[in-house]
């Protein structure tokens, strides 16, 4: 871990708070392109007003982007010209401000990348776990909160949940870099009741996730590359599949002609990266076996594919493929999949760490205390390009 980085965040989180009602403390880091040299600073204002960010790479903040839209979400881009350096930023709306908060550029030689799910279930400080990783992006597989309503229907446009989840770890969210993806409870409008109901309990264009997160391309699935590591993230938009065609339906399509299906055929047919990882919120083995198997062919052009479909660690083999899935609410009936290697009733996460030199993979999945469950190294891909 870089102890200098520890250090600065330790005394960021010791300096005073200004006056109430001043200081702005909702703050979350995105990509909303597939181009990691820009980065997306979100935060959340009571009152609607302009959105300005003060950044630099040092205390100074020299640089300045804004928009003047009145809006309450606001979302502003900035470039990050700098590898393996520390950026500096400040948010303003109207007369409100926020401290200056620190985040970290992404590196040359080494990338640590943390993947979390089910954290509307969490019940063990899973972002403690993850700070202590330092990594320098935060993936997490659905599920993030435990429903959109609080026990009655709210309207498609209500954030609320997920401003509440980013106030229980406000230090991570201001200095990693996250990419969400979606789970059935991430956009549950209403309680979903022992049968489907009249109107959809799901708003399956998922309208609150999509505001609130600035994400690449239409945001419900998405895929971001980082190149000077080889590798592509995809996000699918699947969770619980059984429930097509009814009220209860969570997710788009994964039917061929569907809004996934040709546009995951087409991305894997041109992702060339030495590492390729695809990430949804269902089962492994049913999305394998969808459309006569056709995905689970697709899905094995990927180095690895990870879920958060169940409460459970756990790493599968399959004819040559490695699946995962991880909880950081791990403790819940396990249902393993069919090629089960690794099955464990442990809270967890997934650390993947990238080398440049030589290139390689190390995937970790990991208890809240960062106890090693299980290992694997993963090489280039046949046929990928390396350079």
């Amino acid at each position: 871990m870089d102890v200098k980085w520890t250090l600065r965040l330790f005394v960021a989180a010791l300096l005073p708070m200004v006056a109430p009602g001043q200081e702005i403390h909702r703050l979350w880091l995105t990509h909303q392109t597939n181009d990691p040299s820009r980065i997306v600073l979100n935060w959340q204002t009571a009152e609607p007003g302009n959105s300005i960010v003060e950044f630099g790479n040092s205390e100074t903040l020299d640089q300045r982007a804004a928009s003047e839209e009145s809006v309450t979400l606001h979302h502003v881009e900035i470039p990050l010209a700098r590898s393996d350096a520390e950026y500096h930023y400040r948010v303003r709306t109207g007369a409100g401000a926020s401290t200056v908060h620190i985040f970290k550029g992404y590196p040359t030689n080494e990338l640590r990348v943390a993947v979390v799910a089910d954290t509307g279930y969490a019940r063990g400080p899973w972002g403690d776990a993850v700070e202590r990783e330092n990594p320098h992006l935060l993936i997490s597989a659905g599920d993030h909160v435990p429903a959109l309503h609080k026990g009655q229907p709210v309207p498609p446009t209500d954030t609320t949940a997920f401003g509440e989840l980013v106030d229980k770890y406000p230090r991570l969210f201001a200095s990693t870099p996250w990419m969400p993806l979606l789970g059935n409870h991430d956009r549950e409008l209403r309680p979903r009741g022992p049968k489907p109901p009249p109107d959809p309990v799901y708003d399956i264009e998922a309208t609150a996730f999509r505001q609130f997160f600035a994400l690449p391309g239409e945001q419900w699935k998405w895929y971001f590359d980082l190149p000077a590591f080889g590798v592509r993230f995809v996000a699918l938009d699947y969770s619980h599949l059984s429930d097509q065609g009814t009220t209860w339906q969570t997710c788009h399509s994964p039917k061929r002609g569907g809004p996934q299906f040709d546009w995951y055929r087409e991305l894997m047919a041109g992702s060339h990266q030495p590492f390729v990882i695809t990430l949804n919120n269902e089962r492994n083995a049913t999305v394998r076996g969808l459309e006569g198997g056709e995905w689970g062919r697709m899905l094995a052009q990927n180095s690895l594919v990870i879920t958060g479909f169940g409460y459970f660690a756990e790493r599968a083999e399959v004819d040559g493929e490695t699946y995962y899935n991880t909880s950081v609410s791990g403790t819940g009936t396990p249902y393993p999949d069919p090629k089960s290697a690794v099955l464990k009733s442990e809270d967890n996460y997934v650390l993947l760490t990238f080398r440049h030199e030589p290139r390689q993979l190390r995937v970790d999945l990991k208890n809240l205390q960062g106890g090693v469950l299980d290992t694997k190294t993963f090489v280039p891909r046949a046929g990928s390009s390396v350079d």
